[in-house]
C-alpha cells in the first residue's frame, strides 16, 4: 500500500511506531522497522553515548529506515542532531516543534524531518519552515494531549498544509488505518498498540496492567506535571490528584533527585526544562519539578516495572487491545485487514 509517507521515508507500510520514553528502544524499533513500518527510537531519556551505541544497535538489527525522536528545546539538542548526522539516520522526529535554523541542518544532512503536533496552528507553522510532514494526534493518544478528537483534528490539518499528513490517537488495526487514509492521511502512528507487543521490552506485569484496562480506566490529569497527561487510572495517580501542596511538593523533589542521579543534569537545566514543557501553563513549584522528571514517573513503570511508583501513558485504544502479537504479526494483520476492506469496496 503506497502513500506519500512511504514514498517519503521508503517504509513498506504506511504505519509508524511512535517514540515513545522507555519503551521505544532498540529492540521495539528494529522488529517495527524489519515489519515493514517506520520504528522511533526515543532518545530524550538516553545519555549521547547511549543514544549512539542504540543507533548502532538498531543498525546492527536492520537494513529498513528508521528514525530517532528528540526534544528541539532540549539542552543538547544539537549534540543529538549531529550524532543522527553522523550515524546516517533517516528521520528525525520531534514532540515539539523544532526551530527553522534546526530544520534546515536537518534537511541539508539529507534527513527527513517529521515533527508531531496537537494542533491545525501548530501544522502550518512547522510546514512553512520547511518539515517534510507532520504527525497530528488527537485527544486519544497517550501521554501529554489535546481536547480535539482526532476525526475532527485530523481534516483541519490535511486541508491547512501540503505536506503528508500522519494520523495519531486511536489507531490499532486495518479499520483505522483505512479512515485515515479517507479522511486524507499518508499513514497512522500508534504508541500504545506497539507497546503491547511481545518485542516491547515493557515488563509482563506492567502489559497485563494494560491488557486488563477497559476504557473507563483511561483517564486525563494534569496532577501528574500540570499538563493534560493520558494515562492508566493508579493510586498514584489517585494519590497526586489528592496531594496537598506539601506533599506534591516533596514527592516532586524526590523524584527531580532520582532523575538527576540517573542523568546526570544540573538543577538549573531541570528546571528550566520544566519550564520548557509549561507551554505557558500556571505551575507550582512541585508541579514544574515534576514536568522536568516525568520521565523518572514513566521509568518506574516501564523499567522497572513498579507500577505503585510510576505512571503508565496510555492511549484510550489500551482498552480494546488484548492480545500480545509480535511487530510482524501486529503490522500484517492491519495491512491485511485494511486491504480485504478496501478490496470490498471494488
Amino acid at each position: 500500500m503506497e502513500t506519500a509517507l512511504t514514498r517519503l521515508v521508503g517504509v513498506r507500510h504506511p504505519i509508524v511506531q511512535t517514540g515513545m520514553g522507555w519503551v521505544a528502544g532498540p529492540r521495539l524499533v528494529s522488529a517495527s522497522a524489519n515489519a515493514g513500518a517506520l520504528g522511533i527510537l526515543a532518545s530524550a531519556t538516553m545519555t549521547l553515548d547511549q543514544l549512539r551505541a542504540a543507533v548502532r544497535e538498531v543498525r546492527s538489527r536492520t537494513d529498513a529506515p528508521f528514525g530517532v525522536n528528540l526534544r528541539a528545546d532540549a539542552v543538547d539538542a544539537g549534540d543529538r542532531v549531529r550524532i543522527m548526522i553522523e550515524e546516517g539516520v533517516r528521520v528525525a522526529s520531534f514532540a515539539l516543534a523544532p526551530s527553522p535554523a534546526l530544520i534546515a541542518e536537518l534537511k541539508e544532512a539529507g534527513l527527513v524531518v517529521i515533527p508531531s503536533v496537537g494542533a491545525r496552528r501548530h501544522a502550518e507553522k512547522v510546514a512553512a519552515w520547511g518539515a517534510d510532514a507532520v504527525i497530528v494526534q488527537g485527544g486519544e493518544g497517550g501521554g501529554h494531549t489535546g481536547e480535539v478528537a482526532t476525526t475532527v483534528l485530523l481534516p483541519q490539518v490535511v486541508d491547512a498544509v501540503r505536506i503528508p499528513v500522519v494520523a495519531a490517537g486511536g489507531f490499532f488495526d486495518g479499520r483505522g488505518l483505512v479512515a485515515a487514509l479517507a479522511y486524507g492521511a499518508a499513514g497512522v502512528a500508534m504508541g500504545t498498540r506497539f507497546l503491547l507487543t511481545s518485542d516491547s521490552t515493557v515488563p509482563d506485569a506492567v502489559k497485563a496492567r494494560y491488557l486488563a484496562a477497559t476504557v473507563r480506566d483511561i483517564t486525563v490529569t494534569t496532577a501528574v506535571d500540570g499538563l493534560p497527561h493520558r494515562m492508566l487510572r493508579s493510586d498514584l495517580v489517585a494519590a497526586l490528584e489528592r496531594a496537598g501542596r506539601t506533599r506534591a511538593l516533596l514527592r516532586a523533589l524526590r523524584e527531580a533527585s532520582a532523575f538527576r542521579r540517573l542523568s546526570g543534569v544540573t538543577w538549573r537545566h531541570l528546571l528550566r526544562d520544566g519550564r520548557a514543557l509549561r507551554h505557558g501553563k500556571d505551575l507550582s513549584w512541585s508541579q514544574l519539578l515534576l514536568a522536568a522528571n516525568t520521565p523518572m514517573l514513566l521509568r518506574a513503570a516501564m523499567v522497572e516495572g513498579r507500577t505503585d511508583l510510576g505512571v503508565m501513558a496510555a492511549g484510550q485504544v489500551a482498552g480494546v487491545i488484548d492480545d500480545l502479537p509480535s511487530c510482524a504479526e501486529l503490522v500484517a494483520g492491519v495491512m491485511a485487514q485494511a486491504e480485504e476492506i478496501v478490496a470490498g469496496w471494488r
